[in-house]
């Protein structure tokens, strides 16, 4: 796996926004037109209006959560990742989000050349399979794990297609895209010393976070 810079350190958000959401915050520049697929009630819209100044828009398959952001004056929009980004036209946004969403759409890799097809750049966060108390729970007990990540039984869970680290990257060198930027983090925020051990990461790191752009 390809170690790239750091990602610089956290400074414009606020501390009680999920981790991703919070480097991912820090990931955008100032300015920018952004469209956060599965944006919930808004979080990061907020945040990236407020304080970088974004055109940041969302869509939402939830429409309660939908309902509340659109309350608080957020231009957020009921709809379907899997179906409904083909009416976006091309390059009609400087970065596109999918936060811990990947791993809950019908056909992610569809959903990734969508992303590269109407954004400049993509964002994706997604927890990470392969991480050692996920891989330590099937070894010991032969039944899907349950972690702080992962934390719903099976039966119960929106997630139809969880993937590692080292999958994600295979992904990305099968279908051309540029990995500007990549992390592993657990859920603390603790990122070393997987910068200089990159397979460590798909080890220790409880989700991951990809900056991608078209070749």
């Amino acid at each position: 796996m390809p170690d790239t810079n750091p990602a610089p350190a956290i400074r414009y958000v606020a501390k009680n926004m999920r981790l991703d959401l919070r480097l991912i915050a820090e990931m955008i520049p100032q300015g920018a037109t952004v469209l956060d697929i599965g944006c919930g009630d808004g979080d990061l819209l907020a945040t990236l209006t407020a304080e970088k100044g974004a055109d940041a828009r969302g869509i939402e398959i939830d429409m309660a959560a939908v309902t509340e952001a659109v309350a608080h004056g957020l231009a957020v929009i009921h709809g379907d990742a899997d179906n409904d980004l083909a009416f976006y036209p091309d390059g009609a946004f400087d970065t596109v989000v999918l936060s811990r969403t990947l791993q809950a759409v019908e056909r992610p890799r569809e959903v990734l050349r969508q992303m590269l097809r109407i954004g400049r750049h993509a964002i994706v966060s997604f927890p990470n399979f392969g991480h050692w108390q996920v891989r330590w729970q099937l070894l010991t007990t032969g039944r899907m794990p349950m972690t702080e990540t992962w934390s719903r039984p099976w039966h119960e869970t929106p997630n139809i297609h969880p993937c590692t680290i080292r999958d994600f990257f295979d992904l990305c060198a099968l279908d051309g895209y540029v990995v500007e930027r990549w992390l592993a983090v657990d859920d603390l925020g603790r990122r070393a010393p997987w910068r200089r051990f990159p397979r460590l990461a798909n080890l220790f790191g409880e989700q991951a976070l990809f900056l991608l752009r078209r070749r």
